[in-house]
């Protein structure tokens, strides 16, 4: 994978770091804006990146064949569109886009042009959330998830005083649910599909959800899913079944330390990492990359396409107005 990338900001930064336990992906290139050209010589010198660019044309007929899409929520499509269109394979940071029709339409894009389009998030390629694939049987029917990612927004103080930064800004795909709560969407919606029903009890500030409670009704059982930008807890998931009970004991995003409890009884089933938690989605970006495995990315287009639909619901059910 001759790999460009498109961002300098944190999630680039972390990228990175991981990109040592991955040399088979080829750091071709980074587009930046001008003013952050800078920041993306450094990234360049310290992580031996091929060329930068700050004009989207030159990168993009550059010798890359693969772009990763790493700036704020609602610049993803707009990028993603313009790589497919020139022919590049693209990994897509969460949220893929902001609105379920802008991800369909990419998807024709892709699908025409035959290439690879796959969203980046992290919990469906961790080899810890097979596990609990694994052990759903063993619980019997299931009859209520609480998934709580609540994690408070090194913003959010900003957020209090008045400033409005883009984490905050529903213009920018701002907000609880499209930025940290849409790891537990995934995470419900890779084990178990399309909900019957959604429902989405919003902490509504100055047009933007700094928390909430998002309700999936699948008909025999229930799931809630919380995410907070605006205070903390300890963050888990819990999937309750008649037999037994699934423990994550940590964020949904990680999936670090999960058990699986019988009555009078506790195992664990999840297994150390000794790699960053991006390492196994990117390994897998690799290997269905290089092999052009179509089916395998658009099965997982689908498991994307139902998240945005579930999001796109529920941000309408909470007037929330994003983009």
């Amino acid at each position: 994978m001759k790999l460009g990338i498109i961002g300098t900001g944190m999630i680039v930064n972390e990228f990175l770091k991981m990109t040592a336990e991955l040399p088979e992906i080829q750091l071709s290139a980074i587009l930046s804006t001008e003013r952050s050209v800078p920041k993306a010589e450094k990234l360049q010198e310290e992580y031996k990146i091929g060329a930068t660019f700050s004009k989207t044309e030159d990168f993009l007929t550059s010798e890359i064949d693969t772009v990763y899409v790493a700036v704020p929520n609602h610049l993803h499509y707009g990028f993603a569109k313009q790589a497919l269109l020139a022919g590049k394979h693209v990994i897509c940071e969460k949220p893929f886009t902001l609105k379920y029709g802008e991800l369909a339409e990419l998807k024709e894009i892709a699908e025409e042009k035959q290439l690879i389009l796959i969203e980046a998030v992290t919990n469906q390629y961790l080899p810890n959330y097979q596990k609990i694939k694994e052990a759903l049987p063993e619980i019997g029917q299931v009859r209520l998830i609480e998934c709580n990612y609540s994690q408070y927004s090194s913003r959010y103080d900003a957020f209090r005083k008045g400033e409005v930064l883009p984490a905050f800004n529903p213009k920018f795909g701002g907000g609880a649910l499209m930025d940290i709560n849409i790891y537990n969407i995934h995470f419900v919606l890779g084990l178990f599909g399309l909900p019957k029903g959604v429902e989405y009890y919003g902490n509504i500030q100055k047009g933007v959800d700094t928390s909430g409670i998002l309700m999936l009704d699948y008909g025999s059982f229930k799931a809630a899913c919380i995410g907070a930008k605006d205070s903390f807890t300890e963050s888990h998931a819990t999937i309750q079944g008649e037999d037994g009970t699934i423990i994550v004991k940590s964020p949904s995003s990680t999936i670090i330390e999960t058990v699986l409890q019988h009555k009078g009884s506790e195992q664990k089933i999840s297994e150390k990492s000794t790699h960053h938690r991006m390492y196994d989605e990117f390994k897998k970006f690799d290997t269905v990359i290089r092999e052009k495995n179509l089916a395998f990315a658009a099965e997982q287009l689908d498991h994307s396409l139902a998240v945005m639909k579930v999001v796109e619901e529920a941000s309408t059910k909470a007037g929330l107005e994003l983009g």
